[in-house]
């Protein structure tokens, strides 16, 4: 027997590191997809085939002894087979690029635990997301979620600290044109150097929390109008509050730079200091705005958000 399933990628649209002082944030999933096959076999073992290397274990083998970012699909896999005499083979395909902070992990763990799970029942999506956020807790101690929840449902959610998420109904028409700066990034040592800055100017930073605060009720506001040309000055907004935090560097600062001469605004996504920006474009500069990126020979790809979510077939 074999089951399938996808889940989108994503991409915070507004509120990063903000949100971890109860700040709203704004996320959406993005059409790139990972792939997860799973397949019950005779052997008594799980078997993990993907682009980024291979793992097979015996079953029951205790989750802190495994060093491999396949372990949340071992976990998972090991938890569905209780008390099965089978095995299982799981083999992940992905068009998300990794650790670019456009939650690839996260949508493997959505992507595993339906396809896994569907092998020996069937599950509401509310209760493949509870076992994708388990599992990538697995990597990501401290998981709030989010980005497990916009893999799942699609579309735009909100999400604050306390409260949790709301889907938010509009689905404006734009296109983010996504620019890898290829330089890898540690989000532990970025959020602690947020930290930092907050430590040491406790008045700057509450004032950029409440200036992040005023923007954000206004992009939900201008995104239920579906005015892009005024989503884009938040989103250049946004971005001087992260320069201002301090997770910028001369490579996002160029890039940023090319990405405004042609978009709506560029912004960096997730922790900064390295990772990727995103341009906010239409139609009408979605050409330019992509040949700016190339001609510096950044890697750059055109993105929509996707607003299906989960899909299991």
């Amino acid at each position: 027997m074999k089951s399938k399933a996808s889940a989108p990628g994503k991409v915070i649209l507004f509120g990063e590191h903000f949100v971890v002082y109860g700040v709203k944030a704004i996320l959406c999933a993005i059409n790139k997809r990972v792939t997860v096959t799973a397949e019950k076999i005779k052997e008594e073992k799980i078997s993990i085939k993907s682009d980024i290397g291979d793992l097979e274990l015996e079953l029951n083998k205790p989750i802190s002894e495994i060093n491999s970012p396949l372990k949340p699909f071992y976990y998972l896999a090991n938890k569905m087979i209780q008390n099965q005499s089978t095995g299982i083979e799981i083999k992940i395909e992905s068009d998300i690029p990794l650790g670019a902070g456009l939650g690839s992990s996260s949508a493997c763990c959505v992507a595993g635990a339906a396809a896994i799970s569907k092998l020996f029942s069937e599950k509401t999506k509310e209760e493949i997301l509870e076992l994708a956020i388990e599992a990538e807790r697995t990597i990501f101690e401290n998981t709030s979620g989010a980005d497990c929840t916009v893999c799942t449902y699609g579309g735009i959610i909100e999400y604050e600290k306390e409260k949790g998420f709301i889907k938010i109904k509009s689905e404006p028409n734009f296109h983010l044109i996504i620019a890898n700066s290829n330089i890898k990034h540690s989000t532990e040592s970025i959020v602690s150097k947020v930290k930092q800055f907050k430590n040491e100017d406790t008045e700057r930073f509450s004032k950029l929390c409440n200036d992040e605060s005023k923007l954000i009720e206004d992009v939900l506001q201008l995104l239920k109008e579906n005015n892009i040309q005024k989503l884009g000055q938040k989103v250049v907004q946004n971005q001087k509050y992260l320069e201002t935090l301090g997770i910028s560097n001369e490579k996002l600062k160029d890039m940023i730079k090319i990405g405004q001469e042609s978009s709506f605004g560029t912004k960096i996504t997730g922790a900064g200091d390295g990772g990727c920006v995103f341009s906010l474009t239409d139609e009408s500069n979605l050409e330019n705005t992509i040949n700016g990126f190339k001609k510096k020979n950044y890697d750059c790809f055109s993105v929509k958000i996707d607003y299906d979510g989960l899909n299991t077939f």
